[in-house]
């Protein structure tokens, strides 16, 4: 199946069920991504920096770019004056950064917590204790240019289904909970972002409102890095 046909398929198993489809574009080059653009596709997710920025000059102004892996504070100015949202927020010092520059641009920008859940010591992200710590703290009250829309997770990387299942279960109770006690009358906090390629169907059905997608949209194909093409 082409690009196209993988995004109007996912577009409407997602759709279905109330999931935002974000196509993570990493390493793709610019006509693999504008031929998911063509086919309707508006959101797309980016690992790095360098990366994002040289892809928001070439492609289309209407593209809603999410940063979804890693952000150190050094690197959020560049991406501060057009990001649509930042998934990867895993710790106050970061929101300060991204609220300074956010101020600068005079935006608001949308984050998603990292909530760390998998078996893994690779992956990034808040325990549940820090999360609620984080939240709680006062330095975050006055950060005025960034929003809190939610969380993201990202399960252990493992054909085990089971363990996958639980770690997403436990994220859905976890984000229930920071919405009933710090969120309760805020409408923006809407978003559960947890699903890759491997397991979004298990997200889905765990409760995951928006899958971040590559291998899915864009197929396993090896190609030149982005750059090169």
């Amino acid at each position: 199946m082409s690009i196209a046909d993988n995004i109007r398929s996912l577009k409407k198993e997602t759709g279905n069920q109330d999931v935002t489809l974000i196509a993570v574009s990493k390493t793709k080059a610019a006509p693999e991504i504008r031929e998911a653009y063509d086919a309707g596709q508006r959101l797309f997710g980016e690992n790095m920096v360098q990366e994002l920025v040289e892809k928001q000059e070439q492609l289309p102004k209407d593209i809603q770019w999410h940063l979804i892996g890693h952000l150190q504070s050094n690197k959020v100015k560049y991406i501060a004056p057009f990001i649509s949202m930042i998934q990867s927020a895993d710790s106050l010092k970061l929101l300060q950064e991204i609220n300074k520059h956010a101020q600068k641009n005079n935006r608001v920008i949308d984050c998603l917590l990292q909530i760390y859940i998998a078996d893994e010591e690779t992956k990034y992200g808040l325990g549940f204790d820090e999360a609620v710590e984080l939240l709680r703290s006062d330095g975050l009250v006055s950060l005025k240019n960034i929003r809190i829309r939610g969380l993201m997770g990202i399960a252990t990387n493992t054909a085990n289904e089971k363990q996958i299942k639980e770690e997403y279960y436990e994220l859905k109770i976890f984000f229930d909970g920071i919405k009933q006690s710090f969120f309760r009358t805020d409408n923006a906090f809407d978003t559960l972002s947890m699903g890759m390629s491997s397991d979004y169907k298990i997200a889905m059905e765990q409760g995951s409102t928006m899958v971040r997608l590559g291998s899915t949209v864009f197929g396993q194909r090896i190609i030149k890095h982005w750059k090169n093409n």
